[in-house]
């Protein structure tokens, strides 16, 4: 306004003649940001007045405002970093949970009707599912989860469980990939839609893998020959209510005892190797080994 109003006292040092209000909407830009190439200059005593008055105030208030909005950005930040900081220092042994649709939400489920859920970190790449994840009491970050900087941010070195549930096998293969990579002692269980991952998904250092779509398809083929027994199943994988299908160690007064299939032994783990009860598989007892039993709820089970 100032180069306009007192145009007739500034020069065009490339020749260009008077100054035109597009001059003066230049020269102010020049100015207030302060590049002032200096191609179009107050040669009067009434513009150079005025450009002391109106465009040195500009600038210098242009500038606190740039100053002050960098200054609230880094402090945000710090703040920001100091919580997290704060924060990740008293997650220990919690649960992290690539994924908050229906096979994350429902294994959140399980642990907490088991009475096991602790802490939980839940890890998705939509906002859609990172804010009713928060909403239900959660902490939830959204990121992707085979991201080092994500998976940090939740603790993953401090984690005791790690479950990927994401929306597709591509995504549950890299999350797996990184989380091992991350914490190769964490207890890692993942999920996919297809059979043909799941060795793949072991290879990149998943425990366990779960095939959804299978599982789910072999539930409802039982279901439509046995009714009950789906029953039962289904029964059995919703912790807290009817049965629950837990796992122990063996107790010091079992060993050399040959489990029997009449009592609620379903299986026992030696060496990291899941031996049935048929045909003498598993043999007697022995000291190291875990149960995998059967008890009805509202029982008491020891050494869990």
């Amino acid at each position: 306004m100032a180069c306009w109003l007192g145009r007739s006292g500034y020069v065009d040092q490339t020749g260009g003649g008077g100054i035109s209000l597009l001059d003066a909407f230049y020269y102010a830009t020049v100015s207030i940001t302060t590049t002032g190439y200096g191609d179009i200059v107050p040669v009067s005593d009434t513009a150079r007045l005025l450009n002391t008055v109106i465009v040195t105030p500009a600038r210098v208030l242009f500038l606190i405002l740039l100053v002050g909005t960098t200054l609230e950005v880094l402090a945000s930040h710090s703040r920001f970093l100091w919580r997290l900081r704060r924060y990740q220092r008293k997650l220990h042994d919690h649960a992290i949970v690539c994924g908050y649709d229906v096979k994350g939400r429902s294994a959140i489920d399980y642990l907490r009707g088991s009475g096991e859920a602790g802490e939980i970190v839940v890890i998705d790449t939509e906002k859609e599912a990172v804010d009713p994840a928060a909403a239900d009491g959660h902490t939830a970050i959204l990121g992707s989860g085979f991201d080092r900087e994500v998976l940090r941010a939740a603790g993953i070195e401090q984690a005791a469980t790690v479950l990927v549930a994401p929306e597709n096998d591509d995504a549950a293969v890299l999350n797996t990939l990184r989380a091992r990579e991350l914490n190769p002692k964490v207890r890692l269980v993942a999920s996919c839609r297809e059979e043909d991952n799941a060795d793949l998904l072991k290879e990149s250092g998943a425990d366990s893998v779960i095939v959804s779509a299978e599982a789910a398809g072999r539930l409802i083929g039982l279901a439509s020959r046995t009714p009950h027994s789906a029953n039962v199943i289904n029964d059995l994988l919703k912790s807290g209510t009817g049965l629950d299908l837990l796992e122990r160690p063996v107790r010091a007064a079992e060993v050399g005892i040959v489990p029997d299939r009449s009592e609620t032994f379903v299986a026992v783990i030696r060496g990291g190797k899941l031996l049935g009860l048929t045909a003498g598989e598993a043999g007697a007892l022995r000291e190291g080994d875990r149960v995998v039993f059967v008890k009805a709820n509202g029982e008491v089970a020891d050494e869990l």
